[in-house]
């Protein structure tokens, strides 16, 4: 099967890239201080040379005083760690390239293995991560206008910096996620809720937010995830129903692009049909969506943390979904972060010169 039709140009809005491969938000730790140093920039700009239609960046943190549990995650605020994105983005566009930050608040945290703290206690719904793991505060109402205000200033900068697009990582049990999920809000103010439809109110006004400040015609991207880091089985929505009770008001608040996380892409997300996350979200939507989870390789990201390596796999399966139309973009984690070069040798069929991943391809920016 041909994988040509992944190099069809995709536009939306003022969007516009050459080929549907995202480069997916990866966790990388090499800025110190918070600011990304020429050798962020220069990761990013190899990618881009790589012909990767859309970069999205490694989260990057707003301007909260605990939305970080790693003093080596790049933020997103204050005069220096911007100059460094500045030159991100100005490197990335020489190479040809498109490009979004992620944009990030973690919420209530394990304390990181290095013992770096922040200087106020992690916050969230409720000042918990997972069910009876209590590591932070209860946000006020303030706390919450705050964090809002927030995510609006970071948006504000990405479009001022030069930007494509920025993409609020509302997955994977940190912040936005905590306020969706029943496991860790439990709040009974209008920030709670017993429906998933409820307690989507924290996301709609920070979507909200994020539209006034950056204007219509620029993208927004939201990652979002049913499986969480402490249970992979978990679903908020367990059916298509419940799934478009999450979804639509996040689309009418000002959401362009849905990224539909999952472990394994090919998976189907409900009973009685094969459509994987990405492809409910674009049935239940109507708005484009990027499907992500071990694209091109054998084995998936979690394991790999714990020492498992990787082969190259077969596109086959990826291709017959996105022919079908199931999704519009497709976003690739590890074979990128091991290979700058993965999307050309995809473009040029050079299937014999792709490589695996394993964990020390984690160890330095290749």
């Amino acid at each position: 099967m041909s994988n040509l039709s992944l190099f069809k140009p995709f536009s939306l809005k003022t969007l516009n890239i050459k080929n549907r491969i995202v480069m997916a938000p990866m966790t990388r730790s090499f800025s110190p201080n918070g600011v990304p140093g020429d050798n962020v920039a220069a990761y990013y700009q190899r990618r881009a040379a790589g012909e990767v239609g859309l970069i999205l960046s490694e989260g990057t943190v707003i301007n909260r005083p605990a939305s970080s549990n790693d003093a080596n995650v790049p933020r997103f605020h204050g005069e220096i760690s911007l100059a460094g994105w500045q030159k991100v983005i100005n490197d990335v566009h020489a190479a040809g390239g498109a490009m979004g930050p992620q944009i990030w608040h973690m919420g209530v945290m394990d304390n990181h293995h290095s013992g770096w703290k922040p200087l106020t206690p992690f916050e969230g719904p409720s000042g918990i991560n997972r069910p009876d793991n209590t590591n932070g505060l209860a946000m006020s109402e303030k706390d919450i206008a705050d964090t809002i205000k927030a995510f609006g200033d970071a948006a504000a900068d990405a479009k001022r910096l030069g930007f494509d697009t920025l993409e609020l990582h509302g997955a994977h049990n940190y912040l936005i996620d905590q306020f969706f999920s029943a496991n860790t809000n439990l709040r009974t103010d209008k920030y709670g809720g017993q429906t998933l439809a409820e307690r989507t109110r924290f996301a709609v006004e920070v979507i909200k937010e994020v539209r006034k400040r950056v204007g219509e015609d620029f993208p927004l991207i939201i990652r979002l995830s049913q499986w969480k880091p402490y249970a992979y089985d978990s679903k908020m929505a367990n059916s298509p129903a419940e799934l478009e009770a999450w979804l639509q008001p996040l689309a009418e608040a000002g959401i362009d692009i849905f990224h539909c996380s999952q472990r394994r892409f090919w998976e189907p997300e409900f009973e009685g049909s094969d459509l994987n996350f990405a492809g409910w979200a674009k049935k239940l939507t109507g708005k484009a969506t990027i499907t992500v989870g071990s694209v091109g390789l054998s084995g998936e990201f979690l394991a790999a943390f714990k020492g498992e390596s990787s082969q190259p796999s077969s596109l086959e399966e990826l291709m017959r979904r996105f022919d079908r139309g199931d999704f519009d973009l497709v976003a690739v984690g590890r074979p990128l972060l091991a290979d700058p070069n993965w999307v050309t040798k995809i473009k040029e069929e050079r299937t014999g010169e792709l490589k695996g991943f394993s964990k020390e391809a984690l160890a330095e920016l290749l």
